[in-house]
């Protein structure tokens, strides 16, 4: 019997069809005991003598894949594969396969309503209103500004469409292009600095690499308008969070929305003592549909590769 370990906590939430799916092809489902991301030392007692695993954020380094003797394939429970050692799969033939599209409509709405929330100071303003302190705060306005897409992946492109309703002009930048895309959605492509220059909204949307790693730093930073808002729903390490504290404490910028974090919760507890920035718990596909759609198509990834 094929053992198969799932440790998102959220797998199966709201519809119990990416478990039956499983149990109807006989697997053994070892089902994450912990309730929560597990640890390296845990992830290696957990995956032994497994023959797939479902996996979230938790680590599957190479010291972990060394314990896993008999593991076929490694199904993510969403995109981002930078916790899983992707040359050590390949050189083994343990398959990694992603759940593409399944959460892109909810990380797109996620994302605006990161950029609407610090432009419009929504966490401040609701914090005075339950002090009954009805004074007007300032903010301001996304309409017919200009948002910057640093990936312009699946993600990028629905955010794209939500930018549509507010006259939005959008800039992109993307090391691959699809150009039929841009031009039929008035989508420039720019490099990153001149997106970082001209936009008063940006929003993360690109992988974890060695060639994305800090991507957004001092300087950068630096480079944004004042009045600009930049909001990441991808990957912690995108951005330098010591230099984006910096940059919203000196009030280089107006605001920031931050998902994810290099280490979650951030070590960086300075962060969590700003007023112009709305903090997520890595939620940004936390939507019922969007946890669904990644059960399903992670289990039937499971399915093809065991068999």
């Amino acid at each position: 019997m094929s053992k198969i370990l799932i440790t998102p906590r959220s797998f199966g939430k709201h519809s119990k069809k990416p478990f039956e799916l499983l149990e109807k092809q006989g697997y053994e489902l070892i089902v994450n005991p912990y309730g929560r991301i597990l640890t390296e030392q845990e992830m290696i007692e957990e995956i032994k003598g497994v023959d797939g695993v479902i996996v979230g954020v938790d680590p599957l380094n190479e010291k972990v894949l060394k314990n896993a003797k008999k593991l076929k394939v490694i199904s993510k429970y969403g995109v981002g594969t930078d916790n899983i050692d992707l040359k050590y799969s390949e050189r083994n033939n343990i398959a990694v396969t992603v759940t593409k599209g399944a959460n892109s409509e909810s990380v797109a709405d996620y994302a605006f309503t990161l950029m609407l929330a610090a432009a419009r100071k929504l966490v401040p303003i609701d914090r005075e209103c339950r002090k009954l302190n009805w004074n007007k705060i300032t903010s301001i306005g996304m309409s017919e500004k200009t948002l910057g897409l640093l990936g312009l992946g699946n993600i990028g492109k629905q955010v794209v469409k939500r930018a549509r309703g507010f006259g939005m002009k959008v800039l992109a930048y993307d090391v691959y292009k699809d150009e039929s895309f841009a031009f039929e959605n008035n989508v420039e492509y720019m490099t990153v600095e001149e997106i970082l220059k001209k936009s008063d909204f940006i929003s993360l949307h690109l992988p974890l690499t060695d060639e994305t790693k800090y991507i957004i730093g001092e300087k950068e930073l630096n480079m944004m308008k004042e009045n600009s808002v930049i909001v990441n729903t991808a990957r912690g390490g995108l951005i330098d969070e010591n230099a984006l504290y910096n940059a919203l404490r000196n009030k280089k910028i107006w605001g920031a929305g931050v998902d994810v974090f290099e280490k979650e919760p951030p070590e960086n507890k300075k962060l969590l003592e700003l007023d112009n920035i709305v903090l997520g718990s890595h939620c940004a596909a936390s939507t019922v549909e969007a946890i669904d759609n990644m059960g399903t198509m992670a289990a039937k990834n499971i399915i093809d590769y065991v068999k």
